[in-house]
């Protein structure tokens, strides 16, 4: 007998990181399944787990940042390998790295990535994945101790680890992303990373040469000291998620913590900068 779900599609203005905080709250209130669309996401959820007044708790749905449209509809089992096949293209970067799932071919480039993200953000989709792949390609990672904070599928420490990286920490706070990292990060034979589950409050013992943040402009603000206190002398904070309207603030934040701005890829109004601590 075919499961019937609930199907919730909802129009996010901004799209992100509007949809990627939708997306996280949702799977906390039972919804197992998404597909992001060119206006927002479609998200689904077992009948017998739906309740009415599902929505109360989503916080974001009444945030001022953001403005949503949703309806909802009943509707049979969904083939979500369908689905996800439907809506995943690879993703080269720079002629140097793909990122694709284990459906795709294999492509004679230098760095392969094999990734099945589930409900996880961060499949190189994105601009701010996107850019951040780019600053890994470029920076000197050999040997250094990285940490990819917000890790999503764990794409960017997976490929810190293939530039030489000699040891790794993978931290978020979503449960799903915790375990679809862990499930990555094993698909990509990678034997430096560790990942845990949780946000900055895991760092104060912690020390980096480098760090990866992708997260979004509030919580990069508001865990900015926490980078600053973890990372050593000389070492690099990579920071996206964040529009370009967000760059000063930024860079406010962290001149006024000791960092020092570099230079910032920009790709469709998104921003993904780099830092050095003096």
């Amino acid at each position: 007998m075919n499961k019937i779900y609930i199907e919730y599609q909802f129009i996010v203005i901004p799209f992100q990181p509007g949809t990627e905080i939708l997306i996280a709250e949702l799977g906390y209130a039972g919804f197992e399944s998404f597909v992001e669309t060119e206006s927002g996401v479609t998200a689904y959820i077992q009948k017998e787990e739906w309740k009415e007044g599902i929505l109360d708790d989503i916080q974001i749905l009444s945030s001022e940042e953001f403005k949503f449209e949703f309806s909802f509809s009943e509707i049979e089992q969904v083939n979500w390998n369908e689905e996800w096949e439907k809506n995943f293209d690879s993703i080269e970067v720079d002629g140097k790295c793909i990122v694709r799932a284990p459906f795709h071919p294999r492509a004679n480039l230098e760095y392969e990535i094999v990734i099945e993200p589930k409900m996880s953000f961060g499949t190189g989709h994105h601009e701010t994945t996107f850019m951040m792949l780019q600053h890994i390609l470029s920076a000197d990672l050999k040997n250094k101790k990285v940490l990819d904070m917000g890790c999503g599928t764990a794409v960017l420490a997976i490929l810190a680890e293939m530039r030489g990286a000699s040891e790794l920490d993978a931290i978020d706070i979503d449960p799903w992303c915790f375990e679809n990292s862990e499930e990555n990060v094993s698909r990509n034979f990678c034997k430096k990373i560790k990942v845990e589950l949780g946000d900055a409050s895991l760092l104060s013992e912690k020390k980096y040469d480098v760090i990866i943040a992708n997260i979004n402009r509030n919580i990069l603000l508001n865990d900015m000291e926490s980078y600053r206190n973890c990372l050593q002398k000389g070492g690099e904070l990579y920071v996206s998620g964040f529009y370009k309207e967000d760059l000063s603030s930024i860079i406010d934040c962290c001149n006024k913590l000791g960092f020092s701005f570099v230079d910032n890829k920009e790709r469709n109004n998104w921003i993904a900068a780099k830092f050095l601590v003096a």
